[in-house]
């Protein structure tokens, strides 16, 4: 099949690539900067900013009929949603929300026309699960995966699959890159206490790597029976198992216990 992905050009976007080059696939491989793919060994390679309808159109017309669409393009900035800037809630919904959308609105008519073909949504486990600091990005993700729902349940009757990869925290974390309004506040210690959430729930080891979970979107697509939902890494079966177990305030209870934290 022929698999367009975005966000291609390191991590969880390049070892999908990678891995379905190798089972036998047709890979275009899409990021801003073209010039991010040239260590990736696929089909096609095509410059593409999911938050610009220009780029998405001249992307998919470049990039011809495609059978499966892997939205993988994303960005994390954390922070306390009290001082987190307007600009930047923006700018993560414009890429993490409503740049799949593009592609989706992109792809599936085509897709619907033929009968047949795939939208997988790369979401995180929290998208189902909030956390403190990430309530920006963990917003995104929640929504991507209402969204991914409500599109499997509309484009399903035309014989389109959607399938939800829900990641674990990817090694070395989506909380260590760029902070909002955290130092020198009243949030600096919840900062301290929390940075240190992922090991304290099940060890570095626990985490996903980037490679896992291209397998993992590898054989969504492979399969036809894989369900709506497909949770990635140790620390996401853990948490989506603990958190459906628990009401509210048990679940909140408990994550404070665990990582120690009297925030």
């Amino acid at each position: 099949m022929r698999v367009l992905v975005t966000g291609a050009g390191s991590g969880i976007g390049a070892a999908t690539a990678r891995v379905l080059t190798a089972r036998g696939h047709d890979v275009v491989a899409t990021a801003r900067r073209v010039e991010a793919l040239d260590h990736l060994d696929v089909a096609q390679v095509l410059a593409l900013d999911v938050t610009d309808d220009r780029s998405v159109a001249e992307c998919v017309a470049a990039a011809g009929p495609i059978d499966v669409l892997v939205n993988n393009a994303g960005i994390s900035e954390t922070g306390p949603l009290e001082t987190y800037p307007h600009d930047v809630l923006q700018k993560m919904f414009e890429t993490n929300v409503f740049g799949p959308m593009r592609m989706v609105r992109a792809l599936v008519p085509a897709m619907r026309e033929r009968g047949h073909g795939i939208v997988v949504n790369v979401t995180s486990v929290e998208g189902r699960v909030a956390a403190p600091l990430a309530g920006a990005y963990c917003g995104t993700k929640h929504a991507l995966e209402a969204l991914s729902e409500s599109l499997a349940l509309e484009i399903g009757h035309f014989g389109l699959r959607v399938v939800i990869v829900e990641p674990g925290y990817i090694a070395p974390g989506m909380r260590n890159g760029v902070r909002h309004g955290e130092d020198g506040t009243v949030y600096e210690e919840l900062r301290r206490q929390w940075s240190g959430a992922d090991d304290t729930l099940v060890g570095p080891e626990g985490r996903p790597a980037p490679e896992l979970v291209g397998e993992a979107i590898a054989n969504a697509i492979d399969d036809p029976a894989t369900p709506l939902r497909v949770p990635v890494g140790a620390d996401a079966e853990l948490v989506l198992a603990t958190r459906s177990a628990q009401d509210d305030a048990t679940f909140h209870a408990t994550m404070r216990e665990v990582i120690g934290l009297t925030w």
